[in-house]
């Protein structure tokens, strides 16, 4: 089967192109014939060595295809069935192996192009508005990169629960898509300073949470736009990691938290994995929940993939297809 394989870690140019062998579902797992699989941040962190991953390996942890073989002890699924999964890597292959712990069954009324989309993005926006920071009807929140995969997404189920949605983006046609998934102050980042217009659309009273996946560069900043007691749910870090930080600005800022949540600890069980996902999956099939797909790529671009991603030259979702 084609995939790609990184052998050291580097820049995008390490990603190369090779065959290898068919992999063998093992104990609990199925085989899956991949269609499409979700590019992700986290794909090119762990292509740089920002975290320890034994070489060489098939990068990847997103995918969505039909299930052709099972392995032992392998139950509540079959041959035939449409399926998507986050979590195990090496999607960015032809076949990959998944365990049924993640696998999820792809709604008749869904692609698999959007499944493979939404995913690990809706997941993570379903999480990040209904635990991480419990949105109330009336509350403004602000979301930085709006227009990305998550922020789209996000933005949509922050108003379906009844916020004021402030988000930051870079161009002009970004504040479109951002306006589109229904933002209702859009702030060019480039132009002006969205700590100043956080505090004239609060009136100077500030937010309850500041939903930032871009890190370094926005982080010092998101924190003044924070109301006593607010909240900061730093979960990514596009622009590169926050500095190390003195936990007393914290108080002097207003008695903040801050929380680096992340997707696998709140989807601990099977059956919180399948609440979230049936939420999200249920809004995409009925059209409730609009799912972006900004870039498609073929398995022998995923290099440049990556360097699209990480230039922020991409909006919405971005997808390898098979």
């Amino acid at each position: 089967m084609r995939a790609i394989q990184i052998k050291k870690t580097g820049g995008p140019e390490v990603m190369e192109l090779v065959e290898l062998p068919v992999p063998k579902p093992g104990s609990g797992q199925v085989l899956v014939k991949i269609e499409a699989a979700g590019v992700n941040f986290i794909d090119t962190y762990l292509r740089e060595g920002r975290y320890p991953v034994e070489l060489p390996f098939v990068p990847g942890q997103e995918a969505a295809g039909t299930v052709i073989a099972l392995g032992q002890g392998a139950s509540g699924f079959k041959v035939g069935d449409r399926v998507a999964w986050n979590g195990t890597r090496g999607t960015y292959a032809e076949f990959a192996c998944a365990p049924t712990s993640e696998l999820l069954r792809i709604p008749d009324a869904m692609s698999f192009e959007q499944a493979a989309a939404v995913l690990l993005q809706g997941l993570t926006a379903h999480y990040l508005a209904h635990d991480t920071h419990a949105i109330q009807a009336g509350e403004t929140v602000l979301i930085h990169a709006g227009a990305g995969g998550v922020g789209l997404l996000l933005t949509q189920i922050a108003k379906r629960l009844g916020a004021r949605v402030l988000t930051t983006v870079s161009t002009e046609q970004k504040a479109e898509l951002s306006c589109g998934a229904g933002a209702d102050k859009v702030i060019l980042y480039m132009i002006e300073s969205f700590v100043e217009e956080v505090k004239r659309q609060t009136d100077g009273d500030g937010l309850p949470v500041v939903y930032d996946s871009v890190g370094k560069t926005t982080f010092e900043d998101s924190l003044k736009c924070l109301r006593p007691r607010g909240l900061m749910a730093l979960f990514g870090a596009s622009s590169g990691a926050v500095p190390p930080f003195d936990l007393i600005r914290l108080s002097t800022l207003g008695s903040l938290y801050v929380t680096r949540p992340t997707l696998k600890d709140y989807v601990r069980t099977r059956s919180e994995l399948e609440r979230r996902a049936a939420d999200v999956f249920g809004w995409v099939a009925s059209g409730e929940l609009h799912v972006r797909i900004g870039a498609s790529y073929k398995l022998d671009e995923a290099a440049k993939a990556h360097r699209d991603l990480t230039g922020r030259k991409t909006t919405g979702k971005v997808l390898l297809t098979l």
